[in-house]
């Protein structure tokens, strides 16, 4: 029940306390706030820079910090598809996260609902998708440990067309007036 209560206040205060600042992740000149990515090129020469893995772009990745004792938290990145060809998001992983989940926040009236994608997030054909706050978004459950600003988290990203690849992300901090995400 705890846990549950825990869920319930982290998807009311993931949309109402979203900096857009992290929101705009994928602008043209963000860069990759710090986003590594480990199998395909040099993680250091990947810094500041948009990653192709295939036809994908990767960009904007960060971790929100948590609140003590929160099991949950949230990861956002900008997906674009440059080929010719619709791919799809279908899984993610992290050894500090027994279970990261692809959810979407979507408000059902005057209710902000989140719930989870089990068949993925769809990245068509000359499109970007943004994982962001109040929207699609990772969730790595059952966090043992919090995610603490200055941290970077291990993820691995399972894509149904371009395979999958592990990167870091930055764990970036609270900021005057946001909650968690």
């Amino acid at each position: 029940m705890k846990f549950l209560a825990t869920l319930a206040l982290f998807a009311a205060t993931l949309g109402a306390a979203a900096d857009q600042s992290y929101a705009q992740a994928g602008d043209a000149g963000s860069g990759n706030g710090g986003m590594h990515m480990h199998g395909l090129s040099d993680p250091a020469a990947t810094s500041g820079a948009t990653v192709k893995v295939g036809t994908l772009e990767i960009s904007g990745g960060y971790v929100r910090a948590m609140l003590p004792g929160q099991p949950v938290g949230g990861g956002y990145l900008v997906i674009r598809n440059t080929g010719s060809e619709d791919d799809r998001l279908v899984s993610a992983s992290s050894p500090l996260s027994p279970a990261v989940e692809i959810h979407e926040m979507s408000m059902q009236g005057q209710i902000m609902k989140m719930r989870r994608l089990e068949g993925g997030i769809a990245v068509p054909a000359g499109q970007t998708v943004e994982l962001k706050p109040s929207g699609l978004h990772l969730m790595f459950t059952k966090v043992a440990t919090p995610f603490k600003q200055g941290d970077s988290v291990p993820l691995k990203l399972t894509f149904e067309k371009s395979g999958s690849f592990d990167l870091t992300l930055p764990v970036q901090g609270f900021r005057p007036g946001n909650q968690h995400n």
